[in-house]
C-alpha cells in the first residue's frame, strides 16, 4: 500500500507516514480509490461515454454494490495499458487490492470511505459531462458551480478527515467538530482551487476551463481566448487566487486547533505546500499558463518537513512558516501564538 502512496503522491504520502496508525490506513485507502477514479475520469483516449460508464462501475464497486470481480477484471483490462504513467498504471492494476483493503477496514471506518467516495465520483462524473473532448473551450457557467465542484472532489475530503480523527483520537482539536469540519470543507476546497490555478494553462488547452463564464464575460473574455490574451484574464485569476489563499488560512486555523503534534504537521503541510504553489504561481505572472507546470520543488517540501521536525510542529512556529512561505510575513488571524 505504502509503495502504491509513494508512486502517485509527493506530499500527501508523507502526510500519511506522520498519522497515528489508526488513521492510515482508511486514508490511504481513500486517497488510493480516489486517485484511480479520477485517473479513470481523466483517460482522454477514451470517448466520455465510456469513461462515466467505467467511472459508474468503479463506483459501485467502492459502493459495495457490483457483484462478482469480472466488472473490475474487465475495467483493469481495458484502462491500465492506456496509463503512460507507472505509477498510475501500476494503481490501475492494483485495484483489486484497494478494493480488498476497503473491505477490511472496521465497519463506521468503510463507511466513511465510501461516503466520501461518493461525493468524489460525483464531482469526477460533473467534469465529463461538463467538459466534452474535442471544440472549443468550455467554462462552468458560475462560482456556484465552481463551489460545487472543489466541494465534491475535495471539500468533502475535509469533512472525511474530520470525521475520522474524531472517532480515533481523544481531545482530537480544541474547536468543536462542527466548526472543524466547516474549516476542513473550506480548507479541501482551498487546496482544490491551488490545483485548479496551477494546471490551467493545460486544462484550457484540453477545452477546460474552471473559471466562471459570467466573471470571463465581464472582463471581455471567451474561454478560448484567455490563452491568447492572458493579460486581460489577470483579474479573474487573482480574484481566484485570493480565495483559495484565504481558504488556505481556514486550513491553517484547522491545524492550529489540533491538539496532538503529529496530526497537527500532517494537517499543515498541505497548507505549507499550498501556499507556497500560490506565491510561485503570483510570481510567475501571466507566463503561468504556458510552459512547464509550477511545482514547489522537492528539496523546499523537505526543508518544511525538517522545519517541521525541528519545531515540533509548534503553533508559533507554524504561523510564522506559513506567512514567509506565501511571502508576506507572518499570518496574524490567530488567538494562540504559544508552541
Amino acid at each position: 500500500m505504502l509503495a502504491l502512496l509513494r508512486g502517485v503522491s509527493r506530499s500527501f504520502y508523507v502526510s500519511i507516514r506522520l498519522l497515528p496508525a489508526p488513521l492510515r490506513r482508511p486514508i490511504a485507502v481513500a486517497y488510493l480509490l480516489a486517485r484511480a477514479t479520477d485517473t479513470l475520469a481523466d483517460t482522454a483516449e477514451l470517448p466520455s461515454s465510456e469513461r462515466r460508464d467505467k467511472l459508474d462501475t468503479l463506483a459501485a464497486a467502492i459502493d459495495g454494490r457490483l457483484g462478482g470481480r469480472d466488472g473490475i477484471a474487465s475495467l483493469v483490462a481495458s484502462f491500465a495499458p492506456l496509463q503512460s504513467d507507472a505509477a498510475e498504471r501500476d494503481l490501475i492494476v492494483a485495484l483489486p487490492f484497494c478494493l480488498s483493503w476497503l473491505e477490511e477496514l472496521e465497519r463506521a471506518d468503510r463507511d466513511d470511505v465510501r461516503q466520501v467516495l461518493r461525493h468524489i465520483t460525483r464531482g469526477q462524473a460533473l467534469d465529463i459531462e461538463r467538459f466534452a473532448p474535442g471544440g472549443a473551450a468550455q467554462a462552468l457557467a458560475s462560482a456556484e458551480q465552481l463551489d460545487e465542484y472543489t466541494y465534491l472532489v475535495a471539500g468533502s475530503v475535509g469533512e472525511f478527515w474530520t470525521d475520522l480523527c474524531f472517532r480515533h483520537l481523544p481531545d482530537f482539536a480544541a474547536l468543536p467538530r462542527r466548526e472543524m469540519r466547516e474549516l476542513g470543507r473550506a480548507y479541501g476546497m482551498g487546496l482544490q482551487l491551488v490545483n485548479i490555478l496551477r494546471d490551467a494553462g493545460a486544462d484550457l488547452a484540453a477545452g477546460r476551463c474552471y473559471f466562471p463564464s459570467d466573471e470571463l464575460a465581464a472582463a471581455g473574455l471567451r474561454p478560448q481566448d484567455i490563452l491568447r490574451e492572458a493579460h486581460r484574464f489577470e483579474g479573474v485569476w487573482t480574484h481566484w487566487h485570493a480565495r483559495a489563499q484565504s481558504r488556505l488560512e481556514q486550513g491553517m486555523r484547522y491545524a492550529d486547533a489540533v491538539a496532538s503534534r503529529r496530526v497537527r504537521a500532517a494537517s499543515a503541510l498541505p497548507a505549507l505546500v499550498g501556499t507556497r504553489t500560490l506565491a510561485l504561481l503570483r510570481l510567475a505572472g501571466p507566463q503561468r499558463l504556458h510552459g512547464s507546470k509550477v511545482k514547489v520543488p522537492r528539496r523546499e517540501v523537505r526543508a518544511m518537513m525538517a522545519r517541521l521536525a525541528f519545531t515540533l510542529a509548534g503553533r508559533a512556529p507554524l504561523q510564522a512558516l506559513f506567512g514567509r512561505l506565501h511571502g508576506r510575513g507572518p499570518y496574524r488571524g490567530w488567538d494562540n501564538p504559544t508552541p
